[in-house]
Order: C-alpha cells, then sequence, then structure tokens
C-alpha cells in the first residue's frame, strides 16, 4: 500500500496506522463500522483500548494528510469513518472504471480499443494487494481484489486472442498459469495461444501437464471444455484458427516513390530496399521469457494501434553487463516478421571516446534504406527529414544500442508510428517522450546454471553444482561475466569448475580472470564510472569501505563531509548510471543502496588506486561517529532518559538537528533498517584500533538488539568488543563488555554465566572508582539474588544502585530499580510499600519517557493488584501493559503481558479466555526460548486445568514447569511447583503403573 502527494510517497506509519487505512480504503466512499476497523486491528481479541487505539491511529492519519495538504481524506460519521476519494485519487476506482468501459467497448464490438483499456486497468496491479498486512480482515478483502484481477486478465487475454496477438500472449500466460493454477480457462488460452502460434505439441503438453496435476492435487478430471479443446488440437480443427483478415502483402514503398524535397536539392527516387541490420541472435540465449513477453507486447499492440500518434519506444535499461543488448537483439528477431519494412540497427557507443553522432548513423541508415551516397545530405536536419520521409509509408524496427543522451537518439526516430524503436543505454533517458522503461535485472540462480552449462557443458555443471553455484555467485549473476567464465572452462577442458571459482575468490584478481580474448568486465564498468561526475565517482569509491550489507544515504554524508541534498543528488547519478541500486521498500530518506558484487571490487580497484591510506580512515572514522551518533540519539528517544556507560571524549560526527530528527522519527524502524550494519562496523573499528567506537557501538545497540530479539548480534559484537578493549588496554570498555554480556547471559537464562561476568565487571568498575557502571552491575546482581531467593542480598544490591542512579538522574534507570524492590516487598507481603514503590517507578518511567520500563511497571503493578485479589484492576495493568509492548516491538513483554492477562482472567473465572491468552504466550515464549516466563506459563496452565477439573492436563502442565526450573537452577520456583504437582497428581488419582512420576 502506497500514498502519494504529488508523486511524493508518504510515511503511511506502523503497522496499525496502515491497517486502518487499508481497510478504509477497501470500503472507500462508504462509512465503515468502528466494529469492523476494530476487527481488522485485533481479529477476534481487541484489548480494552482496542477503540481508543484505532482513534489515535485515525488521528495520526488525519494529521499526516492534512500535513500534506489533504485535510479531508478522513470523516468522521455515527458509526465510524469514511475515506472520500474520487476515481482518479485511488487506483481501485481508477481500475474499476476503466474495467467497465473497456466492456462496454467490448459489447459495441470495437475490442481493439477494449483490448486497450483493460491494459491498462490491468496494469495498475503492482503486486500482492495491500501484501504485508498481517491482518486476517485485510487479507480476505485483499484475495478478492486479487480474483477481480484475474477474472479481468482472463476477459482481455480473450479479446486479445480473437485480435490475433496470440503470439505475444504466450510467455504472459506462462507466468499467469504458474500463479493461478486453478483457474483453467487460462490453461485453455495458453493452449490455444500455443495453437495459433504453430506449437501444437506445445498446447498438447499444456493440456497432459494440466490433467495430472489436477488428477494428483484434485481428484478430478479437468472441465469438459478443455477437453473438448484438446481434441480440437488433437484433429488440427480449422474452427480454432483465425479468418485472415490481414491486407495482402504490398511493397513497403512503391517503385520510384519520391522522397521529401530537401531545401536546395531536387527529389530522387529510392530504390525498395529491405534493410536487415540486426546482428546475429545468439544461439544460447537464455531466459528472459517474461521480460521479452513485455517487449514484444509494448511494441506489437502499440504499432498496431491505428489511433496511435506516438512513436512506441520501449528503453531497455541495465547495469554494465547485464545482456541489454542481447535482449534487444533477441526481441528484435522474434518480432523482425512484423516490421515487412526491414530493421535497422546501431551501436551508439554511449559515453565512450569514440562515440557515435547522430549525422553519421543516419548516413549508414539512409544508405541502408537505398538512398546513394551522393544524395545525402551534409546536414543533420536535412538528413533527418529523409530519414523519416523514407520510413513514413514503410514498418521498420530501429534497434539502438548503448546511447548516452537524448541528442543521440531523437533524430534516428521515425515521424509515424508505423514504425517502432528499441533503445538499451546504462541509465533511463527519461527526457526521451513516450518512451516505456523496460530493466534487465541479474540472472536467476537457475538462469546463471543453464547459462554456464550451455556454454561450458551442461555435464561439467552438474558434475560440480555446488562449484558452478558458486561461480554464478562470482560473477554476480551477470550475463557477461557468466558467459566469460564458461568460455574460459569451454576453452580449458582439463580444469574442474572449482579451480575457476578458487581463482575469481581472490578480489584483487577477480576483473583480471573474468576477460577473455577482448571481451572483459573491467572495460565496461570503467566506462560507465568515467561517465559520472567526480564527486560521484568518490562517493562509488569510498561506498567500498561500508559495502558489507545495504547503507543508508547518511553514511554517503559521512564519507564526504557533505549536506544531505548534495549526497542524494550524487546517489542519484549512481543509480541512474546503474552502478548502485536502491533496495528495500523504505520510502524517501529511508532508502537504502547496495553495491553489486562486482561493482563493489571494482570500486574498491578505484579507492586503492585514487585516494591515501589517510583519506580512507578519516571517511571510515566520520561514518563509525556518525553511526554512534545516531544510535545515542535513537536510544534517547526510544527508551527515554536511561543510563549509558560512555567512554571519555570519543569522537562524534553529528548530523543536521534537521536531518537526524529525519531520520529518526520512527527509531525502532530506522535500527531495524540500519542493523546489518552493525556487526561489520564494530568489527571496522576494532580492526582500526578505534577501540573506544567498538564498544561505545556495542553497548549502545544493546536494548535495540534486545527488543528485536538479536541476541547473536548482540553476542558478535560484544565478543568482538571485549577483544578489542583488551587488545587496546582500555579497562572500561572491558568492563562495559563485560556487563553487557552479563545481561545477555542473563537475557539467555544462563544465571551462572550472568553473574561471573557481572562480578567480573564489578570488580573492574571498582577499581576504576566508575559509579555508574557499579550501580548497574549491582542492578543486574540484584536480579540473579532476587530469582535465587536470596531476598536480603537482593535488596542490599538494588538499594545501592538506587542511590548512583538517584544522583545520575537517570529517571527510567531508577524506575526499573524500584519495580524490582516493589517485587520483593511483594514477597514479603508488604502491598502498601510495594503500591508506593510502583507508582513512583510508573511516574519516573513516564517522566523519562522509557515506554518498555513502564510496561515492566504496569507489569508489576498488575501482579500487585493480582496478589491483593483486585482481579479487575490487574487485568487493566496488564492489558495496558500488553499495548505499550506491541507499540514499541517488545515480544518479550508481549509473552509477560499475555501471562498476566492469562493470571487475571483465570481469577475471574473466564476460563476460555484465560486459556485462549496462556496459550498465545506459550507459544510465544517456546518461538523465543524465554524458559522462566515460559515455566511460570505452564504454572498458570496446570491451575488453571485444577480450577477446570482436568488434573491429569494439570500433572502434564506442572511436570514440563518443574523441569524447566530445574534445568534454570532456580529452586524458588521449582519448589512452589512442585507443591502443585503433588496436589494435581491427588486430584488426578492413583498414577498408573507406566507413569515415571
Amino acid at each position: 500500500m502506497e500514498a502519494l502527494v504529488g508523486g511524493t510517497p508518504l510515511n503511511l506509519g506502523g503497522i496499525r496506522q496502515q491497517t486502518v487505512l487499508a481497510a478504509l480504503l477497501l470500503d472507500v466512499n462508504r462509512v465503515v463500522s468502528v466494529d469492523r476497523l476494530v476487527r481488522a486491528l485485533y481479529e477476534e481479541a481487541p484489548p480494552a483500548t482496542s477503540r481508543a487505539q484505532l482513534q489515535i491511529s485515525v488521528s495520526a492519519l488525519r494529521r499526516l494528510f492534512a500535513a500534506h495538504g489533504l485535510s479531508d481524506v478522513i470523516t468522521t460519521h455515527p458509526q465510524g469513518y469514511m475515506v472520500k476519494a474520487a476515481d482518479d485519487q485511488l487506483d481501485l476506482l481508477q481500475a474499476r472504471g476503466l474495467l467497465g468501459r473497456a466492456r462496454t467497448l467490448r459489447d459495441q464490438g470495437r475490442k481493439a480499443e477494449a483490448a486497450g483499456l483493460f491494459r491498462q486497468a490491468l496494469g495498475l496491479r503492482r503486486g500482492d494487494a495491500l501484501g504485508g498486512l498481517p491482518s486476517e480482515v485485510i487479507r480476505s478483502a485483499a484475495g478478492q481484489l486479487t480474483e477481480q484481477w484475474a477474472g479481468a486478465t482472463e476477459e482481455c487475454i480473450q479479446l486479445e486472442l480473437a485480435l490475433g496477438g496470440h503470439s505475444a500472449l504466450v510467455g504472459e500466460l506462462l507466468g499467469l498459469v504458474e500463479e493461478f493454477p486453478l483457474r483453467e480457462r487460462m490453461r485453455g488460452q495458453l493452449m490455444l495461444a500455443l495453437y495459433r502460434s504453430g506449437r501444437q505439441a506445445e498446447a498438447l503438453r499444456v493440456y497432459r501437464d494440466t490433467r495430472q496435476w489436477m488428477i494428483d492435487e484434485l481428484g478430478v478430471e479437468p472441465d469438459p471444455r478443455l477437453q473438448r479443446l484438446e481434441h480440437a488440437i488433437l484433429a488440427t480443427d480449422p474452427g480454432l484458427d483465425l479468418p485472415d483478415t490481414r491486407p495482402e502483402a504490398a511493397p513497403a514503398v512503391p517503385a520510384a516513390a519520391p522522397l521529401a524535397a530537401v531545401p536546395g536539392t531536387a527529389p530522387v527516387a529510392a530504390p525498395v530496399v529491405v534493410p536487415e541490420m540486426l546482428p546475429a541472435d545468439l544461439a544460447d540465449f537464455t531466459g528472459r521469457e517474461d521480460l521479452l513477453a513485455g517487449l514484444r507486447e509494448r511494441l506489437l499492440l502499440s504499432s498496431h494501434e491505428q489511433s496511435r500518434l506516438a512513436v512506441p519506444i520501449v528503453s531497455v535499461v541495465g547495469k554494465a553487463g547485464v545482456g541489454k543488448t542481447a535482449v534487444a537483439v533477441h526481441a528484435a528477431h522474434q518480432i523482425a516478421a512484423e516490421f515487412p519494412g526491414g530493421q535497422l540497427f546501431a551501436d551508439l557507443h554511449g559515453g565512450a571516446p569514440d562515440m557515435v553522432g547522430p549525422a553519421q548513423v543516419l548516413e549508414r541508415f539512409l544508405r541502408a534504406l537505398g538512398v546513394n551516397g551522393t544524395a545525402i545530405p551534409d546536414g543533420l536536419e536535412e538528413r533527418a527529414e529523409m530519414y523519416r520521409a523514407l520510413l513514413a509509408e514503410r514498418r521498420v524496427l530501429i534497434v539502438l544500442d548503448n546511447a548516452a543522451t537524448e541528442s543521440q537518439i531523437t533524430p534516428l526516430l521515425p515521424g509515424k508510428p508505423t514504425s517502432a524503436v528499441i533503445v538499451t543505454s546504462r541509465r533511463h533517458i527519461g527526457s526521451l517522450a513516450g518512451a516505456v522503461r523496460v530493466d534487465v535485472p541479474t540472472f536467476a540462480a537457475e538462469q546463471s546454471a543453464e547459462l554456464l552449462g550451455r556454454i561450458a557443458g551442461p555435464e561439467r555443471v552438474a558434475a560440480e553444482p555446488e562449484a558452478a553455484k558458486a561461480l554464478a555467485e562470482l560473477c554476480d549473476h551477470l550475463p557477461l561475466a557468466l558467459r566469460i567464465a564458461g568460455a574460459r572452462l569451454a576453452a580449458r577442458p582439463h580444469w574442474e569448475v572449482t579451480e575457476l571459482v578458487e581463482r575469481l575468490e581472490d578480489e584483487t584478481r577477480r576483473l583480471d580472470e573474468l576477460k577473455y580474448a577482448d571481451v572483459g568486465i573491467r572495460a565496461g564498468l570503467s566506462l560507465t564510472y568515467d561517465s559520472v561526475s567526480p564527486d560521484a565517482r568518490r562517493l562509488l569509491r569510498r561506498i567500498a569501505l561500508v559495502d558489507e550489507g545495504p547503507f543508508s544515504a547518511w553514511v554517503g554524508m559521512a564519507l564526504l563531509d557533505l549536506p544531505e541534498y548534495q549526497v542524494q543528488d550524487l546517489i542519484d547519478e549512481l543509480s541512474d548510471a546503474q552502478l548502485l541500486d536502491a533496495v528495500g521498500t523504505a520510502p524517501g530518506r529511508h532508502t537504502q543502496y547496495r553495491l553489486h558484487n562486482l561493482i563493489r571490487v571494482f570500486a574498491r580497484e578505484r579507492l586503492a588506486e585514487e585516494e591515501s591510506v589517510e583519506e580512507r580512515e578519516a571517511a571510515l572514522a566520520r561514518v563509525l561517529g556518525c553511526f554512534l551518533h545516531l544510535l545515542i540519539e535513537a536510544r534517547q528517544r526510544e527508551y527515554g532518559r536511561d543510563v549509558l556507560i560512555r567512554g571519555r571524549g570519543t569522537a562524534l560526527h553529528p548530523l543536521p538537528a534537521r536531518t537526524v530528527d529525519r531520520l529518526l522519527a520512527e527509531p525502532l524502524s530506522w535500527f531495524a533498517r540500519e542493523r546489518p550494519m552493525l556487526v561489520p562496523r564494530v568489527r571496522q573499528a576494532a580492526t582500526m584500533g578505534l577501540t573506544a567506537h567498538c564498544w561505545e557501538l556495542a553497548v549502545t545497540a544493546v536494548t535495540f538488539l534486545e527488543t528485536h530479539g538479536r541476541l547473536d548480534d548482540w553476542r558478535d559484537t560484544h565478543e568482538l568488543a571485549l577483544a578489542a578493549a583488551r587488545k587496546g588496554g582500555d579497562r572500561l570498555g572491558q568492563a562495559a563488555a563485560l556487563h553487557s554480556l552479563g545481561s545477555l547471559a542473563l537475557t539467555r537464562q544462563n544465571f551462572a554465566a550472568a553473574e561471573e561476568r557481572f562480578r567480573q565487571a564489578a570488580g573492574i568498575f571498582t577499581d576504576l572508582g566508575d559509579d555508574l557502571g557499579s550501580a548497574l552491575t549491582a542492578r543486574g546482581l540484584g536480579y540473579l539474588a532476587r530469582v535465587d531467593g536470596r531476598i536480603d542480598e537482593a535488596t542490599g544490591h538494588y538499594q545501592a544502585a538506587l542511590t548512583v542512579l538517584r544522583a545520575s538522574g537517570g529517571s527510567v534507570a531508577v524506575a526499573y530499580v524500584l519495580h524490582n524492590l516493589a517485587q520483593l516487598k511483594l514477597g514479603e507481603g508488604d502491598e502498601d510499600g510495594a503500591g508506593a514503590l510502583l507508582d513512583e517507578a510508573l511516574r519516573l518511567s513516564r517522566e523519562g519517557r522509557g515506554r518498555r520500563v513502564e510496561a515492566q511497571v504496569l507489569h508489576r503493578m498488575g501482579q500487585s493488584h493480582l496478589e491483593r485479589g483486585g482481579y479487575d484492576k490487574a487485568l487493566e495493568a496488564f492489558s495496558r501493559a500488553l499495548d505499550v509492548v506491541r507499540l514499541i516491538g517488545d515480544h518479550t513483554g508481549e509473552i509477560y503481558a499475555l501471562h498476566g492477562i492469562g493470571s487475571a482472567r483465570h481469577r475471574l473465572g473466564e476460563t476460555g479466555e484465560a486459556a485462549h491468552a496462556l496459550h498465545r504466550a506459550l507459544l510465544l515464549a517456546e518461538g523465543s526460548n524465554e524458559r522462566l516466563i515460559m515455566g511460570r506459563i505452564l504454572v498458570t496452565l496446570g491451575e488453571l486445568a485444577l480450577g477446570t477439573g482436568e488434573a491429569d492436563l494439570a500433572v502434564e502442565h506442572l511436570r514440563r514447569a518443574r523441569l524447566v526450573f530445574r534445568l534454570m537452577r532456580t529452586p524458588a520456583e521449582e519448589a512452589r511447583t512442585l507443591d502443585l504437582l503433588r496436589t494435581a497428581r491427588l486430584a488426578a488419582g492413583p498414577p498408573d503403573s507406566a507413569d515415571p512420576g
């Protein structure tokens, strides 16, 4: 789902806001009830605050639209809300309007016009409708839209088959049958299209495959209509053929047809000459079926439209070596028969020193069209006029290869739409009016293996499949690189594929190895590299410093130390030149980019050649300082006024405040995008000897990693940081890393390892006189003592931490300690004391904007209410905690909140609702291996089963819980569980003799 204002995509917010907007758009211009919207958001288990959350989402959407001058998009009604939109404002309405007009034209017998409108409507589909939204309500409605699209596609194809477009439809129908395997009408249309294209055997194979698939998967025979079609194809039934309505073939240009007079020259006569300038097609051309089908459709359908005034132009775009020329030439050969006036071809050498000008090309084209050399004018404009006059009554296909600029192409375009043009270029020439862009991607793995097999021999590829796969990846699945690799293997039959793989694994030699005869990868990349500006080249080189995974525009700002708008312009320039690819779906400033492998290798070569070691290290240090700066800011914005161990004088590279505000509008989303670069940057900082950057990046990212459940990244970054700190003699860094590794062990519920790490860190913090570090370590030791039942020791640790943390001003850190102290008081039966601590903790967490700790405090409040019998208040507190943790994406917090809700509903006698919440919590806990809460959930399920008289089920749950607590070495939890287990066994009666006890 996407919303644009003036062509600019809007950030629609999180999943909740997107779901609300999607539900309103599906019933556009109609009131959608509050109940339906709540059901779309929460399905069958809405929280108590569901309506309030809905209002928050609607308000956020209204503010978003109002900020862009659209204040009345969403209106409120007594029963719910409504989105108002005109037909041209929503692609769904636009598609419905186009389909209605298409069907009217079809019924009037105006089939060609109807097919054109059908294609316009169908072209509005950009993938699965509303993909990515988890709501069952939305998915159901989206499925209906897909069904409508498929039905309209069948109607359109039926029309186009009647119009004689069978050859162009085969590729599209193959893809449709794969996407919609149950639609027999599409399979019949594919059979008919193949038959009319002279491919009778393939048409019959489609029927056989269909029949076998339906019997195997569904246990039924194909529809009788499909069976009758098969019989007709077997019998070569004339009724399947189209009537021959084409005009008799006529000379492309009448003999001695006069050319348009060129000022200052006499009219000359042109002989009837049909040029055939296309290069030879590739015998081993591989794949690209869908791309070729689309290209043929755009050229042939457009050129058949008599009412069309513009020349059909297809711009084939892709990076160096991706096979643009091969695609264009192959497509041209496929449709050459549709252009009886001939085919013209020119390599324009765009961007090269020997770039060909349009005047030179026109001279060649005019000679090919039969104009005597002495009759060819000298001037560019006069040549272009003669050229257009010659093409006026012909249907000619023109292929212009390797174009660089509009000025190269414009004089070579015909004047009338009877002809068509294919342009290939490394960048889309956006100023070329009416050109339809077709992007040529790199190969998929299967296509790469197929091409290698065709060149080097299928038996060699089959003999070493893993080596062939590695070879394709080292070639970046780039057809030119694959051809070179295949040619080298073919020329050396004694080589194993593995040998070439080993050669290419050396990045310093990879581009040298990817050269055969006079063909190489480096030359094409150099040509593209030289065509961009000096600053763009500098950015490309320096991106190679941070090339592991995708990167954002802010990285470019740090690499070049330039403002945002300048860097974005350079990124756009590199993207246009196919040297940089956008990845993911994040819009605007959140878009990320990456280099393909071979371009990265090339950029590293240029970096080593053109920049000094000092320049490289300074650029990378700015990136590390910028990343740390953004991490610190994001942590404060998401987790509030918490405390953080910082190095002394670590160099940061701050970005402008406005840029930071835009980047970190949603800190969790920002971190999710940037997380893949965390481990590589920590490793780089360690390698460069920037020890403080290394451990501070690791420590600052911890809370985000914990929220997202990225425990392996937590471990990897901190092991690197600890090693770097020890190597650099940075004792503060060692203590910070050890403390954080203790927290990781605590999260993994490996309490023995956690205590060891905490005590190692405490010793260093004490030696350094670092009170804050000592307090944070004491907080961790207090938790371990509490879980182990050492209440006095836990209280001492927490009180020591509290004194320092209050003085530090870290209100969120104070709130965390207070709610743990409250738990101790609850255990002692001091409910009033616990309540006072929790009230203060809730106030401090909200003042410090620490939503994660706020959720923990609310959970603790819920426990307090449970202990005192206030089950309604407990349910309210747990529900509020659930809202918070879901808002911030805290999956562990969600498990605890659901357990609390299940416990409260159990006490309230709401057995079914309690079981639902508890089983959902157990599923999440098992999925994330949260063993402590898993054991507690099992205990509550055991209590629930006892209450409903299911004693055997209670025994099963409680035995699992006891095993969990025993493995975790938590004796207090195990003892309580054992007492309940004895009760359950008594209720279940005498044990079975096979019961191991």
